[in-house]
């Protein structure tokens, strides 16, 4: 069995997997890591290795607790991957993004691909049917839209997400609603649209902490898998297995 840890800008999320099935999910913070492994390997005795991909601040030290327990594995630039990558400062390309590709390469070959992360900031990476990785988009994600309203202006209040009744806001919470909501959801389906201008058959993959709040109010058909970056993590691994 694999434990697949992914390190987030707000979050840690985990996964237990028996091959290619997702056994359990866990959702913690970075001070709670050490306690929270020891209860999923007292749960899950038969782990072997565990696999770490990060963009936030949690250290490989944090796992040396771990050792001797798990053969443990860092996903990094240097990793064996299933795509070309074309990014034109590849080093700066974040770990996630690039395991979010690995998996939307293992999951659909030979397709168009377009990934989308609804997370702290919202990604766009888009693979092609040759498995040429080209770029994408980065944006602010739906809390830090709210929180920047909030902190950037002397009054308007923070508050939490929620789908606005109508396109026009007639109070001030509601057309902050309508505004970061609305604007997230006009800015997802827009950016799908030209995509699909351009590459006509093309898999539209969306992912993230947000996955459910945005899934049902996108004109776009989609796969919504909020676990995607999980089981792209898992994949990976299992692909550097095979090819290192």
């Amino acid at each position: 069995m694999l434990l697949a840890i992914d390190i987030g800008n707000t979050r840690i999320k985990g996964a237990v997997f028996e091959h290619y099935t997702l056994v359990e999910s866990f959702f913690f913070s970075e001070e709670a890591l050490e306690i929270n492994i020891n209860a999923i390997l007292k749960q899950y005795p038969k782990c072997t290795d565990l696999v770490v991909a990060s963009v936030g601040n949690t250290s490989k030290e944090s796992f040396i607790a771990f050792q001797n327990q798990l053969n443990i594995h860092f996903i990094s630039h240097q990793s064996v991957f299933p795509f070309h990558n074309l990014y034109q400062t590849p080093q700066t390309l974040g770990i996630d993004r690039m395991v979010l590709a690995s998996g939307a390469v293992l999951q659909y070959p030979n397709q168009n691909r377009l990934v989308i992360d609804a997370g702290t900031c919202i990604t766009y990476d888009f693979i092609d049917s040759g498995n040429n990785y080209l770029g994408g988009a980065i944006s602010p994600g739906i809390r830090l839209r709210y929180e920047a309203l909030h902190q950037y202006t002397a009054k308007l209040p923070l508050l939490v997400a929620t789908h606005p009744n109508h396109y026009i806001g007639n109070t001030t919470d509601q057309a902050i609603h309508v505004g970061v909501v609305q604007g997230i959801l006009h800015e997802i389906d827009g950016f799908i649209s030209q995509y699909q201008a351009q590459y006509p058959k093309i898999i539209i993959i969306l992912t993230g902490g947000d996955t459910d709040f945005l899934a049902k109010r996108l004109k776009n058909t989609i796969f919504a898998n909020s676990n995607f970056l999980l089981e792209s993590l898992n994949q990976t691994f299992q692909y550097k297995i095979k090819n290192d």
